[in-house]
């Protein structure tokens, strides 16, 4: 069977100490198709963003020699300088990192920029704050379309923006072929419970705009560092709609928590995740 699809790992399931080579083999030895990089608020995630044009050289060639490339990229950095912020100075250096993150996409071959689906984070939300944040993703959006680089919102854990659908009206407004949606289902079940929907109901608000899925495990009022397996999602069922909705990029995001066998948990993961896409792609050709 010709596999249609492709899995990817997040950066921070790895050490972080860890070479980009060791971080690379480490994905392709537990059977991924690709990494997705972290550019969080840190500064020294967020100085990836300068990195030298030899630098953006030697990682492509180490892309090549280890037969494992980066196609999407988190990028979080936006929760420390949101777009909306109603800081002039901090909105600039949002703006800034986006531009940067365009341009490191383009230069390494990222596809996908997964963006922070919020507002502000450390500051209030208000009227302001999402009238900037609009203005300010028409001017992403117009970037990235000049990149040929495709952005999706990740839906978060709080209420701005934890929901295909809240994520759709931003969607909506920029009418952008170059953003579109990136939901992390754990997110999205956290939501539901909340909110008394429908987990499947809300993907189908996406129908045509989402480009991959985050599969991260949570627990009602948890987001972070549950383990598969431990949480309440149904990881099937939303696979099974993602791929009806055309899906077919996903990355399991976890995190490494200081356990010396971080190796099984990738093998774990990776293998957790290949039956359950492997059964969902054997389904629709059996259809």
């Amino acid at each position: 069977m010709k596999k249609k699809y492709t899995l990817g790992v997040y950066e921070k399931a790895m050490p972080s100490d860890l070479a980009w080579e060791e971080k690379l083999l480490a994905a392709k030895e537990a059977g991924y198709d690709f990494v997705e990089i972290s550019i969080d608020e840190t500064d020294a995630k967020l100085s990836r963003l300068n990195m030298a044009g030899e630098e953006r050289l030697k990682l492509q060639h180490l892309m090549i020699k280890t037969g494992m490339p980066i196609r999407t990229m988190c990028l979080s950095g936006h929760r420390k300088y949101p777009l909306g912020s109603s800081n002039p100075d901090t909105a600039a250096r949002g703006m800034e990192i986006m531009e940067k993150a365009i341009r490191l996409a383009e230069d390494l071959g990222i596809r996908i920029i997964q963006l922070a689906g919020y507002d502000v984070y450390y500051e209030d939300s208000t009227y302001d704050t999402k009238k900037r944040f609009l203005k300010n993703l028409k001017k992403a959006s117009e970037m990235a379309a000049a990149a040929g680089v495709v952005m999706g919102f990740e839906t978060m854990e709080n209420d701005f923006m934890n929901t295909v659908e809240k994520a759709m009206k931003y969607v909506a407004l920029v009418g952008s072929p170059y953003l579109n949606v990136y939901p992390d289902i754990g997110n999205i079940t956290n939501a539901a419970k909340t909110y008394e929907n429908d987990v499947l109901e809300d993907l189908e608000l996406g129908r045509g705009k989402i480009v991959a899925m985050h599969m991260k495990e949570t627990l009602p009022g948890k987001f972070r560092e549950i383990p598969y397996g431990t949480g309440h999602v149904d990881f099937k069922s939303a696979a099974d709609k993602a791929w009806e909705l055309g899906v077919r990029k996903y990355v399991t995001e976890f995190w490494h928590t200081g356990n010396p066998e971080w190796k099984k948990d990738l093998h774990f993961a990776n293998k957790m995740f290949t039956d359950i896409l492997e059964q969902c792609q054997e389904e629709s050709e059996n259809d």
